[in-house]
């Protein structure tokens, strides 16, 4: 196998793993607030990424979507977190909290990976394996943040989409949810995901990120 590619693996391994698991914590702890403990009772409110991994969504999935867009695109999930949504309090809208709860933990991420690349920068580590381990924690957890709140369930931003629409357009957009990762390996395999979703959304955040970051780098 070729060194640069064995960097590569190394460099995105940690923060892939994290970002997709930690997604899976945030989407039980947020149900174990809203009303259900079932993520809790199964000991899945947990940061321990071992508790998360799957090791074919997690380790497998990513790294062969990596090499096959060239870094474009990354997909990847950890074992679900089980979630009755009937238990929560207010079930349509705690719902909608639970799955937002998931994409949310990846843009902190990325923000957190932010600071990381600042505080490097600012105690004069220029080590690349460091510092491109911080700039794949950004762009891994948008990337991932960006495609899960794609509105086609069973991602997250379909069940959001589901809380929102009234009863009977909610239901029939469940019924999508059993073809729902083909349509969107399809959507990925012509273009239309990254070209008209992932690519706008992506750069949206880094503008994003990069206006809260750049005052405090400025600090330094």
């Amino acid at each position: 196998m070729d060194a640069s590619l064995i960097q590569t693996i190394v460099v995105y391994a940690l923060p892939v793993i994290f970002a997709i698991t930690l997604h899976e914590a945030a989407h039980g702890y947020a149900a174990r607030l809203l009303g259900d403990n079932t993520a809790y009772m199964m000991g899945r409110v947990s940061f321990n990424p071992m508790r998360h991994i799957d090791p074919i969504g997690t380790i497998a999935i990513p790294l062969v979507m990596y090499f096959l867009t060239g870094g474009a695109f990354l997909f990847g999930y950890a074992k679900p977190v089980p979630v009755t949504f009937r238990n929560l309090r207010d079930p349509r809208w705690g719902s909608l909290w639970v799955s937002l709860a998931g994409p949310a933990c990846n843009f902190v991420q990325a923000f957190v990976w932010g600071v990381v690349a600042i505080a490097l920068h600012a105690a004069a580590i220029d080590e690349p394996f460091f510092t491109g381990m911080a700039r794949a924690g950004v762009s891994a957890n948008l990337v991932l943040g960006v495609l899960n709140l794609f509105p086609l369930p069973p991602l997250d931003g379909g069940r959001i989409l589901a809380a929102l629409l009234p009863p009977k357009q909610s239901i029939a957009l469940s019924r999508i949810e059993p073809y729902g990762f083909l349509v969107v390996l399809v959507l990925v395999g012509t273009g239309v995901l990254t070209n008209f979703w992932l690519r706008p959304l992506v750069n949206i955040g880094y503008d994003v990120l990069n206006a809260i970051l750049t005052p405090l780098a400025s600090l330094f």
